[in-house]
């Protein structure tokens, strides 16, 4: 049965069930310790680092309840890209779209915003992670962007905008 949701921008009463959803993935895959993004400082309270004009951060609710989270923010001003920043779905809550509609949400943010490509980074153990970003578009790079900070993972990819 899949439940209905709603997107909506991050609140601070959000921050404490997103980092956990953010940390449980992180586990779930092994993304635990420096290089990896649920390490950043900033999973401590999401709402405080994403509140800027080329920044956004968006959770979906199903019955009021955070059951995942995705967001963009600037990588590079030169070339416009942002990044696609700790996108988790709880495990419960997969296979119902949620991450592809957080995903989606999160690219129209991105071009509103005007930026002209999307980066991310993964681990290749994230099977369906990857095959949502290929079904949106990215495509494979042969090794990370150059401001990439998540030294951890292994899957680098970019989607023009």
């Amino acid at each position: 049965m899949v439940l209905s949701f709603i997107i909506c921008p991050i609140a601070a009463s959000h921050n404490q069930a997103v980092k956990q959803i953010i940390h449980h993935g992180g586990r779930e895959f092994g993304a635990i310790g420096d290089g990896f993004g649920p390490s950043d400082p900033e999973v401590e309270a999401m709402s405080l680092h994403y509140n800027q004009p080329q920044r956004g951060y968006w959770v979906a609710l199903q019955n009021d309840i955070v059951v995942g989270c995705g967001g963009i923010a600037e990588l590079d001003d030169a070339s416009k890209t942002c990044e696609l920043r700790k996108l988790f779905v709880n495990p419960q809550s997969r296979g119902q779209g949620l991450g592809k509609a957080l995903a989606e949400h999160c690219l129209q943010e991105a071009k509103r915003r005007a930026y002209k490509q999307c980066y991310l980074d993964t681990l290749s153990s994230m099977h369906s992670a990857i095959a949502l970003y290929q079904a949106l578009g990215f495509y494979h790079l042969p090794e990370p962007f150059s401001a990439s900070i998540h030294s951890g993972c292994d899957v680098w990819m970019m989607k023009a905008l």
